[in-house]
């Protein structure tokens, strides 16, 4: 993966969540990023290179929706440990 790849996964974070407060179920949240993913690696990244493209889509896609469940956990994390502390 080169270098200019990596803002590709915070945009696609972006516009799942976009796409979440417009509606979509938090249960398809990872499929909607895996698919971006590979249409940003089909149609953006490897237009000429259909197999290299899904994959890299998919890996691009795949990051960005552990990206999300990451920071979603960690989220929760800290909302734990500040309600723990007030007890």
């Amino acid at each position: 993966m080169e270098v200019y790849q990596v803002p590709i996964i915070p945009l696609i974070v972006g516009v799942v969540e976009l796409l979440k407060s417009l509606g979509l179920p938090k249960k398809l949240s990872a499929l909607v990023a895996a698919l971006l993913g590979i249409l940003v690696g089909l149609f953006i990244l490897y237009p000429n290179d259909k197999g290299k493209g899904f994959i890299t889509g998919l890996s691009l896609g795949l990051a960005a929706s552990g990206l999300f469940s990451s920071t979603k956990n960690t989220i929760e994390g800290v909302k734990v440990m500040r309600i723990s502390r007030k007890k």
